[in-house]
C-alpha cells in the first residue's frame, strides 16, 4: 500500500479554512472541502488503494460538527494523518463576519440564534478536539503571508512527522495566544521599558537582550524553566505528540518576552526542530 499524507482541517468558522486549503492546493495537495460524511468509508478505501501520485497528499476540510467522523475514519489508517485546527478569538471573528456579511453556518442550521452565540458554541465544541491536533494555529493576528509561512513550515511535501516546538512571545495587553499549550508569565523580570534609552528597542536588540539576561531573576527563571521543559518535552515525545507551543508573555510583547523567547529558541535549537514567533513585536 502506498502510504499517503492526509491532513484533516477543522476549526471555527471564519478562522481561515478556505485560505488554508488554497495554500495547501498551491503546495501540491489534493484538496476537498466538506466531503459528504456518508461517503467517507468508501473514499478512505479508494485512496488507500490508489497508486496515482497525485493523491499521495490529501487535505480534507470539514466543520466541527462532522470532524469526529472524519477523525474516526482516518485516524485508524496506516497513513500519515495530521489534524490541523484553526482558531481565532471571538472579537476578531465578529469583525470578520461583519466585514464580509456572510452568514455563520450555525445560524444557517438553526443551532444558534445570534452570531455571538454561534461563535461561542463553536468555541465550546473546539475544546474537546484540541488534543487530537498535530498543530493548532491561532489566526487572530496572522496576516495572509504569515499563515502561508506557517503552513509551509509544518506541511511541506518533504516534511516527516517529528517533534517540533514553537516559542511565541506576546504581550498580555493584546491577549494570550490561543494555540499555546503552555504559557509562562515573565512580567516579574526587570522591565527595560522603564529605562529611557532602552525603551525604543526590543528583545531582538543586544542592549535590551543583555539587560534582561544580566538580571539574577532571569538566570534563576531560565534554570528552573529549562529544567521543567527538558522533562516535559521528553515526556511529550514518549507520548507521541508531534508539536508543542510555548507562549512567553510580558506586558507589551516587546522586551522581556522577546528576549526570553530568543534565548529558549537558541537553547533548544540543537536538540529539537524549533520555531519562534514574536507576535506583538512592532515593525
Amino acid at each position: 500500500m502506498n502510504k499517503k499524507r492526509i491532513i484533516l482541517i477543522t476549526g471555527r468558522s471564519g478562522a481561515g479554512k478556505t485560505s488554508t486549503m488554497g495554500i495547501l492546493e498551491d503546495m501540491g495537495y489534493h484538496c476537498i472541502d466538506q466531503f459528504p460524511v456518508k461517503l467517507l468509508n468508501s473514499f478512505a478505501s479508494v485512496i488507500s488503494q490508489e497508486s496515482d501520485p497525485r493523491y499521495d497528499y490529501i487535505a480534507l476540510a470539514t466543520n466541527l460538527t462532522d470532524f469526529g467522523e472524519f477523525h474516526r475514519v482516518f485516524s485508524g489508517m496506516d497513513h500519515d494523518v495530521r489534524v490541523l485546527i484553526l482558531d481565532c478569538n471571538a472579537d476578531e471573528l465578529l469583525r470578520r463576519y461583519k466585514s464580509t456579511r456572510r452568514t455563520h453556518p450555525m445560524l444557517i442550521s438553526n443551532k444558534a440564534t445570534t452570531l455571538e452565540d454561534a461563535i461561542y458554541l463553536e468555541g465550546e465544541m473546539l475544546k474537546d478536539l484540541k488534543d487530537t491536533a498535530f498543530l493548532t494555529i491561532d489566526t487572530t493576528f496572522l496576516k495572509a503571508n504569515e499563515l502561508k509561512t506557517k503552513i509551509n513550515q509544518y506541511f511541506a511535501l518533504t516534511t516527516q512527522p517529528s517533534f517540533s516546538i514553537s516559542f511565541i512571545s506576546f504581550g498580555y495587553k493584546n491577549g494570550v495566544p490561543m494555540d499555546a499549550d503552555l504559557l509562562f508569565d515573565v512580567r516579574f523580570l526587570p522591565n527595560p521599558y522603564w529605562v529611557e534609552e532602552l525603551r525604543p528597542f526590543s528583545g531582538n536588540d543586544a542592549c535590551v537582550y543583555d539587560f534582561v539576561m544580566e538580571s539574577e531573576q532571569t538566570q534563576t527563571l531560565l534554570e528552573k524553566l529549562t529544567d521543567f521543559l527538558d522533562y516535559a518535552f521528553k515526556e511529550y515525545v514518549a507520548e507521541g505528540k508531534n508539536h508543542f507551543t510555548v507562549g512567553i508573555g510580558c506586558t507589551g510583547g516587546q522586551h522581556r518576552s522577546v528576549s526570553i523567547t530568543n534565548w529558549l529558541y537558541e537553547h533548544y535549537k540543537p536538540v529539537y526542530h524549533v520555531f519562534k514567533e514574536h507576535r506583538d513585536l512592532r515593525g
